[in-house]
């Protein structure tokens, strides 16, 4: 029985290949490549004929190495570890933690393959794979990788019931998941638990059983609680990892409550009134007088009048006043 507990392509507890199944398997994968390189072979043989011999020795080797290390690594690679001879045995090639095998585990593989098993018929794998615990050969060892069967004889795919609980169990059980502190519990183990309860109808029940009940012991040495005696393992983590989801909810809907509550109203004070021009006091109002007529200016006396040289006489320079000097011009 494999002890994988996570996988991202492999269903848990797969139980692993044996050697007869392994040889079985392998015998198919073989008939089927040395029939497509004979056949490959005779049409080469008959389109070239006229090919030197070294020539012809070298795609011989070429066809060869295409057909039993190229051929199963591409098969590998695409199938996610399953070829023809795996598929109807229903068995496939994992990693040693459970993932699904790359190229480069393929091409290990097929590298070894090639020798332990076409060059050396088969003994070390043989002798590999029956000293092993989980039927591992040298290919399997060099590349970390584990054969596994899919299909598990007298295991249905429909899901394995758990045993009823009865009402007043979980009743009871109900006060102390309210009462338990989940800080403690750290996150790997909560992927875990989800894991394997999504697959718990895949398990042999014996299976799940184990697995549940080992986590369910690693949930109870965190939690301080464990668990009750009559309940399944599998059913009691289903229980407290749905009290979580309910916490999370619950703290979930209470920060989101808190965001839609407005704060506190912030009222804007009021502003005040425009100000307004203080009015100027008012001057006191004189009573207004008539202006007085105006008065008609007194006549002017008359100008001396200007007196004109008579006619007929010449008119000189004028004489210059007494007790003046001064030349004067003859006349």
């Amino acid at each position: 029985m494999s002890d994988l507990v996570t996988g991202e392509a492999v269903v848990l507890g797969l139980r692993t290949a044996k050697l007869p199944s392994r040889a079985l398997a392998i015998g198919l994968d073989l008939t089927v490549e040395l029939a497509a390189l004979l056949v490959c072979t005779l049409t080469l043989s008959v389109a070239l004929v006229d090919l030197d011999p070294a020539a012809l020795a070298a795609l011989m080797i070429g066809l060869t190495v295409f057909f039993m290390v190229a051929v199963p690594v591409m098969v590998e690679t695409f199938t996610r570890g399953r070829s023809l001879g795996k598929a109807a045995l229903g068995l496939r090639v994992v990693r040693a933690d459970g993932g699904p095998v790359r190229f480069r585990q393929a091409l290990v593989r097929a590298l070894v393959g090639f020798f332990e098993i076409i060059v050396l018929s088969g003994v070390p794998a043989a002798i590999c794979s029956a000293v092993s615990a989980d039927g591992r050969r040298l290919g399997d060892v060099f590349a970390g990788t584990l054969v596994v069967r899919e299909r598990v004889p007298g295991a249905s795919g429909a899901a394995a019931a758990l045993p009823p609980v009865h009402p007043q169990l979980l009743q009871a059980i109900g006060g102390e998941l309210v009462a338990l502190d989940l800080s403690a519990v750290p996150e790997p183990l909560w992927l875990a638990i989800r894991q394997l309860l999504g697959r718990v109808g895949q398990l042999d029940p014996a299976v799940a059983h184990q697995m549940s009940a080992r986590l369910a012991d690693d949930l109870a040495a965190r939690t301080g609680h464990p668990v009750p005696y009559g309940l399944h393992p599998a059913a009691y983590l289903g229980a407290v990892l749905t009290e979580r989801q309910r916490r999370e909810w619950t703290r979930a809907q209470s920060q989101a409550f808190q965001q839609a509550q407005p704060g506190p109203t912030l009222t804007m004070p009021q502003m005040p009134q425009v100000l307004q021009a203080p009015q100027m006091p008012s001057m006191p109002q004189s009573p207004v007088q008539a202006p007085a007529p105006a008065t008609a200016p007194a006549p002017a006396a008359p100008a001396a009048p200007t007196p004109q040289p008579a006619t007929g006489q010449t008119t000189g320079p004028a004489t210059p006043p007494a007790g003046s000097t001064g030349f004067v011009p003859p006349a």
